[in-house]
């Protein structure tokens, strides 16, 4: 087992050291990935290096050169938060996001002052004593309750990002890989939160077996992520959508609603904007010669539906009568994409929604 976890370290921090060295290295690859992935994969390397000394014996394994990975323990949930809102969000870093960091400041210091300044005969006391234990895993529950509450935050914001996408886009985004990379690092937090527990009323080293573990499970899927982002940088780089405030104040009536209303329908109908599977709800508010919120009021009061559902209505009309020419010709996938679907799935959950059955049974029945 502990051959299993060095053989881990080892290519866990080795993996850490290329990634930054491509950073470094790299000018591109600095402008296209986030920057605080770049700090979350130091802050990996900094736990890392407390661990691969003391693997290597520096000091007699001296114990304070392991506690050099703690320092980055509070570092890894407010970072992932942090790099979830610049990432999909779509805001900047700002000067005041320090302020997140400052539990992970003090936590600093006690491991400083606690663990690493006094001498060895004041730390053997402590250890005697049972103190040590104690404090320790007082420590522990610091980190877990911190880094839960930041990762639950993160997901949190993620769900938000993609409600507020269906207000003003009419095509789905490919989010899952963030939202898998939440659950993987949700489950490893939710293992560590259920073996601290049993460790509280049972054997005290299952507690300290899972943790190195769990831990650098956690590494290594951020290492993974930072990887995956030389191959794929968009899905760090969402273009910023300016999401739209609710109206507050609107020059039209009721009656210039409803005029609106039936405006809309026709553009829909004669010029078919919905063909265009990236249409922005800014672009169809233009078209119609109204103000993106303006759009915002039409829809919500009057159509009673979102961006997303109205456009997806229109093209899934649009697929039924397409569907009817070339339905020997094409998939019906392939169809759908001829009417400005881009997503399978939702596709055929709009479908579904609309006609309370799938596209093929519904054509079955017909």
């Amino acid at each position: 087992m502990q051959s299993i976890y060095n053989q881990l370290v080892y290519f866990a921090f080795l993996q850490s050291i290329l990634l930054l060295m491509i950073y470094l290295f790299s000018a591109k690859k600095r402008k296209q990935v986030n920057g605080y992935l770049i700090f979350l994969v130091i802050a990996i390397l900094l736990g890392l290096a407390g661990k691969m000394l003391h693997l290597n014996g520096f000091l007699e394994k001296n114990f304070r050169l392991i506690l050099i990975s703690e320092l980055a323990g509070l570092l890894f949930g407010t970072t992932l938060y942090l790099f979830t809102q610049t990432s999909l969000i779509g805001k900047k870093p700002r000067t005041l996001d320090v302020v997140h960091y400052i539990p992970a400041f003090f936590y600093t210091l006690l491991i400083l002052f606690y663990f690493i300044l006094p001498s060895d005969e004041i730390l053997r006391q402590r250890v005697n004593s049972g103190e040590s234990n104690r404090v320790i895993y007082l420590f522990h529950a610091i980190g877990l309750l911190v880094n839960t509450a930041y990762w639950g935050i993160s997901f949190r914001e993620l769900f938000r990002f993609r409600n507020e996408l269906k207000k003003e886009l009419s095509f789905s985004v490919k989010d899952n890989f963030f939202f898998n990379f939440h659950l993987v690092i949700g489950f490893c937090l939710l293992v560590w939160i259920t073996v601290y527990i049993i460790s509280l009323f049972g054997p005290v080293l299952i507690e300290r077996e899972f943790r190195i573990f769990i831990w650098l499970i956690l590494s290594l899927v951020i290492l993974f992520i930072a990887s995956y982002s030389m191959v794929s940088t968009e899905i760090y780089l969402q273009k910023p959508l300016e999401i739209v405030k609710k109206y507050n104040k609107s020059k039209f009536t009721n009656l210039d609603l409803d005029n609106l209303k039936e405006q809309l329908n026709n553009l829909m109908q004669d010029k078919k904007p919905y063909l265009n599977n990236k249409l922005l709800k800014a672009e169809l508010a233009e078209m119609l010669g109204i103000s993106n919120p303006e759009l915002a009021r039409l829809l919500n009061e009057r159509i009673r539906m979102n961006f997303f559902e109205y456009v997806n209505y229109f093209r899934i009309k649009e697929f039924i009568e397409v569907a009817k020419i070339k339905k020997s010709e094409l998939t019906l996938f392939g169809i759908a994409q001829e009417v400005g679907f881009n997503s399978k799935t939702t596709f055929i959950k709009s479908f579904k929604n609309l006609k309370g059955t799938t596209p093929s049974e519904y054509f079955n029945n017909q």
